[in-house]
């Protein structure tokens, strides 16, 4: 299982959560995406679970918990009244999930640290802590741009000091990249799995399910083994 958090809200998670389901399943794995807290219902806009089923489709996309509010999903809960998301049901399903499938993918809202839910003991808990419950992986989705790296370090940091493995993906890489573009890649290198293109979220599904692969290295299924080579394309 891998679970896919951000360094803040809107930096390409669900796109990118998608990206690796589809690198996946091309890659012949039987593959589930679950979100455990969707927000923001009542805006009427596609829920992450609608876009990652369009864009690739995978065997099983499962929403856990869903909330009227675009707010973090605790409080999401507490405004409406409704029942909090409860830390071990969503270890239970992610569990339930890893066992009928080869791969598991579990997409956070907003980042690292947002309030998820509640524990039985009434005490708050975030993705952080589903990440230590589960023993599992996480990809941190960044943003390309300026502010990238403080944000990013600190998240990786944040994991890291909880025993947890994490790798970067880029969320949306520019069309026309600018120094800063460049500059935060060169950090980020050595962390990196994946880079999308600006836009991705937008493609015919097909073709999006076809590009995929070319966006992630082999950790993640997909088939961009030179960031050298990559670069010389994308710029």
């Amino acid at each position: 299982m891998v679970l896919v958090t951000g360094t803040d809200t809107e930096v390409g998670k669900t796109i990118a959560t998608a990206a690796m389901a589809a690198a996946a399943q091309a890659a012949g794995l039987r593959v589930a995406v679950i979100k455990p807290g969707q927000t923001g219902i009542a805006t009427g806009a596609p829920t992450d679970a609608d876009v990652v089923t369009r864009l690739a489709a995978p065997d099983t996309v499962r929403t856990l918990s869903e909330y009227p509010e675009p707010l973090a999903p605790l409080a999401a809960a507490k405004v409406a009244g409704l029942p909090p998301l409860d830390l071990y049901d969503v270890v239970d399903a992610v569990r339930a999930e890893a066992a009928k499938h080869d791969l598991v993918l579990v997409e956070g809202a907003g980042g690292l640290l947002v309030p998820m839910g509640l524990r039985p003991s009434g005490e708050a808990w975030t993705f952080a802590d589903l990440a230590t419950t589960l023993g599992a992986g996480t990809i941190v989705v960044s943003r390309a741009g300026l502010g990238t790296l403080n944000h990013t370090a600190l998240t990786l940091e944040a994991l890291d000091r909880r025993g947890v493995h994490a790798k970067v993906i880029l969320g949306a890489w520019p069309a026309e990249p600018e120094l800063v573009h460049w500059a935060n890649l060169g950090e980020l290198v050595p962390h990196l799995v994946g880079a999308l293109p600006a836009g991705a979220g937008s493609m015919d599904p097909g073709v999006f399910r076809r590009s995929a692969p070319g966006w992630l290295t082999p950790a993640l299924h997909g088939v961009l083994d030179n960031w050298r080579v990559w670069a010389e394309e994308a710029g």
